[in-house]
């Protein structure tokens, strides 16, 4: 009885391994400038600061995402957390999957203005 609750447990800690690892894998941190998706990489309103722009983008239906170089990822998460780092480098810690990246937290990127981070 106890060989077969061994190679039981043996059996089943081996299927399990590889979920945790692409678990823990997917979750990945990168900075980036947080912008909407209307926008992306530009901003196009003139007269208007970009995190000003972020914000009525937003206002009018637009999601948040992450510009990281010449990738734009979209940002799942809680907007009132993202909303403070509308137009901003951010460094943000989620999970990624697709071109989607589920804020866990985000917080101000090296060498930016804000001194906070927020969790998800």
């Amino acid at each position: 009885m106890k060989k077969t609750t061994i190679v039981s447990l043996a059996l089943l800690s081996a299927a399990l391994i590889p979920a945790i690892q692409q678990l823990h894998a997917a979750t990945q941190a990168m900075d980036g400038v947080v912008s909407e998706t209307m926008c992306g990489k530009k901003h196009m309103m003139q007269g208007k600061t970009d995190a000003q722009c972020v914000q009525e983008c937003i206002k009018g239906g637009s999601n948040y995402v992450l510009v990281v170089g010449d990738k734009v990822y979209t940002l799942a998460g809680t907007p009132q957390a993202i909303a403070p780092f509308a137009g901003r480098q951010a460094h943000v810690v989620g999970s990624l999957k697709d071109n989607t990246i589920t804020v866990t937290t985000i917080s101000e990127a090296q060498g930016g203005g804000m001194s906070h981070a927020m969790k998800m």
